[in-house]
């Protein structure tokens, strides 16, 4: 299979403003598949902004099925590229922060509710999803979900890694003094799972947050191919089926595991 290039959307979008970050993901899209991208991934909470007031949010919010899900594959299926986004979900009266993969044809292939929540602000805006693994098929690769803060639980990504994820997209609102994660923690996961990992950050103030941007595409052998700087940019990788499979033959971490002495983790 060919790679599956990718790009990663580094931007904050307009807060509060979905019809205008919808606008802002159309010209994304088109460009992605102009620089002859089959996956474009935004930030954690592209649709609407991250830095929202609580009593907003749940007015903002969404079903996963709603009119800016269909909006965006309507996008999707114009550009031929398939569109990974986060926004605020509704589910009745509950409210995730959430992230939904659309296939290049506009379907809908798989839909993740965040895990672990950051801080109070998203403790007080959401409930947690209950569901690690969350996975999909696309362009030869399978596709595993997770966002911001779930990527620096150790467990979580190793759970991918188990389920045979290739290509671990995580849209973040990784903010100062937290940048090491971007930099440092995100190709060591990379590495030590065999997978590769797309890192899609905000950037720039955004109410009480500095979103510090470095969004990445690190891959299985520790490398981190490409990086964006801190300011507002799409930058484009490629996720290789030949390169995932040497590195995996060549790394042991998964074969040595001895999953007997590690019981007293859970």
């Amino acid at each position: 299979m060919p790679p599956l290039r990718t790009a990663l959307l580094q931007s904050s979008g307009r807060l509060g403003d979905t019809a205008e970050n919808l606008k802002a993901l159309e010209e994304a899209a088109a460009r992605a598949a102009q620089g002859g991208a089959g996956l474009l991934v935004t930030s954690e909470m592209f649709l609407t902004g991250y830095a929202l007031d609580l009593q907003d949010i749940p007015g903002l919010a969404e079903p996963a099925d709603g009119m800016s899900a269909r909006a965006i594959g309507e996008i999707a299926r114009r550009h031929g590229i398939a569109v990974l986004y986060g926004y605020p979900e509704r589910a009745g009266d509950t409210v995730y922060n959430s992230a939904q993969l659309i296939g290049p044809d506009g379907t809908p292939l798989a839909n993740y509710r965040k895990t672990h929540l950051f801080g109070c602000f998203e403790q007080d805006a959401f409930t947690p999803g209950d569901t690690p693994v969350v996975q999909a098929d696309l362009g030869g690769l399978r596709v595993g979900i997770m966002i911001c803060y779930d990527v620096e639980f150790p467990e979580n990504v190793r759970a991918h890694a188990l389920a045979g994820t290739d290509l671990l997209l995580v849209p973040t609102a990784q903010m100062h003094p937290f940048q090491f994660v971007a930099e440092q923690l995100v190709p060591v996961r990379a590495f030590e799972n065999q997978m590769y990992i797309a890192y899609v950050n905000r950037t720039g103030p955004e109410g009480e947050f500095e979103f510090v941007g470095l969004s990445c595409l690190a891959s299985p052998d520790g490398v981190t191919r490409t990086r964006a700087g801190r300011g507002e940019e799409m930058v484009f990788g490629e996720a290789d089926p030949e390169l995932l499979r040497a590195s995996r033959a060549a790394n042991p971490y998964l074969r040595d595991r001895r999953p007997g002495l590690y019981a007293s983790l859970v």
